[in-house]
């Protein structure tokens, strides 16, 4: 009686189920009869015009999203790839018109950069106007070094922050002590010294 009912249950599974691995695949194990059983359904979803994913598809197909061709980025730089905070600001700048002031605050900002340590150790940028980079030196002889190499630094300005930037620059050596004392002065040269 026992053989029946197993009889019966096998009956049973054998409808509801089927034999796997299938019988014409019964020589294949392991990877081979996973990739193969992929191949089968895939081509049995594409028989029934199903999408079958990445593997179904030729390179060339490209979704559709919304009735828009969607395009697909490669392995070169793309608008849509993470960009640089350096590279964003430059780019909202432009676009709200900032660029030159952007530039002009670059020249500030940079000067060690531009001009090199030694430099900037004996020289600072006080004032930028209409393309005149007005520049203090802290000896008449660095304003006189200064002014010989003049066409080198405005070179160097050029390549940093942009062309038209900066066009000319105003080197003074330190300001002379005023030797004017109260509200009341004399008109005239005051003492015969050189300052600067």
């Amino acid at each position: 009686m026992t053989d029946n009912n197993a009889d019966e249950t096998n009956s049973q599974d054998s409808g509801s189920q089927q034999a796997f691995p299938p019988p014409h695949l019964a020589h294949l194990a392991g990877m081979d009869l996973v990739r193969r059983t992929l191949e089968e359904a895939r081509g049995a979803a594409r028989s029934q015009g199903k999408d079958t994913g990445r593997g179904g598809r030729s390179p060339g197909m490209r979704r559709t999203v919304a009735g828009r061709r969607r395009s697909w980025s490669g392995p070169g730089p793309d608008r849509r790839d993470p960009q640089t905070l350096a590279s964003a600001t430059r780019d909202l700048a432009q676009n709200l018109g900032w660029g030159k002031r952007v530039a002009e605050g670059a020249v500030f900002g940079q000067w060690t950069t531009v001009v090199g340590e030694q430099i900037a150790e004996h020289a600072v940028p006080t004032g930028l106007r209409d393309g005149v980079l007005s520049v203090t030196a802290e000896s008449t002889a660095w304003a006189t070094q200064l002014r010989m190499v003049q066409a080198q630094l405005l070179a160097k300005i050029a390549a940093a922050v942009g062309d038209g930037v900066v066009t000319s620059m105003k080197i003074t050596g330190p300001t002379a002590p005023s030797w004017r004392k109260g509200r009341l002065h004399i008109a005239g040269r005051g003492p015969r010294d050189t300052y600067g």
